[in-house]
């Protein structure tokens, strides 16, 4: 399985889009790009726009940016989460934890 990432930073900010699949194989490919990230950047975007997938291993990946974004006093915030998606969060008390503004695409209609 693969996921593609693609960078953006503009001033403070960087936005990483993601697609494909965050699985135990990708993870730590997120991670090698994430957490170096909050050296310099204060505002950290996850577009999740092409993700279909993602497991407790890149649940791991997100906690883990979610932490070290508060230890350096920066922000991470997950946007445009499929209903799919949302439900993995919702359930695991994730929700509650990361930042997230859930999509308001209509998954069915895909």
């Amino acid at each position: 399985m693969t996921i593609n990432i693609s960078k953006n930073r503009s001033g403070n900010k960087t936005t990483f889009a993601l697609s494909g699949r965050l699985d135990t194989m990708t993870a730590p490919e997120l991670g090698e790009v994430l957490i170096p990230e909050f050296d310099s950047a204060k505002i950290v975007e996850l577009d999740f726009v092409g993700l279909d997938y993602v497991s407790s291993a890149g649940l791991r990946v997100l906690v883990q940016g979610e932490k070290i974004a508060k230890d350096k006093g920066s922000q991470m915030t997950i946007v445009h989460v499929s209903a799919t998606i949302m439900e993995v969060f919702e359930m695991t008390g994730l929700s509650d934890i990361l930042h997230i503004e859930p999509s308001k695409r209509n998954d069915a209609a895909q």
